[in-house]
């Protein structure tokens, strides 16, 4: 139902024809076309938990009405972007930018009281994940706090909406991740749940 691509290098940031931020290729952005035209899908998300806005995923998804994004990431930070201003050219576009500092309360709050109820609107075929670990409080790249335990709780209720409206279906993508450690207690308790059933 569900399967994980420990992918390197990162993708979310590289744009329709510019690579940045240690991405050349944006595989959630080609994953999705790829649901789209391969599987004709006509409902397709990418949920992005990296520390960093994805601004590349963003910026190909935001002009098709059949994607949504969603985001939760540092501001201010690297790319800079990712206000909860962009929408998106059909209202299909969420971000949700924390301070830094902000820790588990503030990252769970985020998706309970503004992702997940927009994604259960939207109705997704398929979710597809932008799992980047670097928003870990161990992590030297940014100062979001997040909790290892934090990485299980999203990913189970992502699973949530998978099992209501897409029969399971994820696709979960490597992103960020730079203190070692982190990165596989963060992945471990990540698939952990990917393997869970209903």
């Amino acid at each position: 139902e569900n399967v994980f691509c420990a992918t390197r290098p990162p993708g979310h940031h590289a744009e329709e024809s510019t690579a940045m931020g240690f991405c050349f290729f944006n595989s959630a952005a080609i994953a999705a076309f790829h649901a789209k035209v391969s599987h004709k899908m006509e409902r397709i998300a990418v949920v992005d938990f990296d520390v960093h806005h994805g601004n590349g995923t963003q910026h190909i998804l935001e002009t098709d009405s059949k994607m949504f994004y969603a985001s939760s990431h540092q501001f201010p930070a690297y790319p800079g972007t990712g206000v909860s201003s962009e929408k998106g050219f059909f209202e299909n576009v969420v971000n949700v930018p924390l301070m830094p500092g902000s820790g588990s309360k503030e990252f769970r709050s985020a998706y309970v009281e503004q992702i997940l109820p927009r994604l259960k609107l939207f109705m997704p075929e398929i979710i597809i994940i932008s799992a980047g670990f670097d928003a870990h409080v161990a992590d030297p790249l940014a100062q979001l706090e997040v909790q290892t335990e934090d990485y299980r709780w999203v990913t189970r209720e992502l699973m949530k909406i998978a099992y209501e409206f897409a029969e399971g279906r994820i696709v979960s993508i490597l992103e960020g991740g730079y203190n070692l450690n982190a990165l596989r207690e963060s992945t471990q308790v990540h698939i952990e749940a990917l393997m869970e059933k209903s």
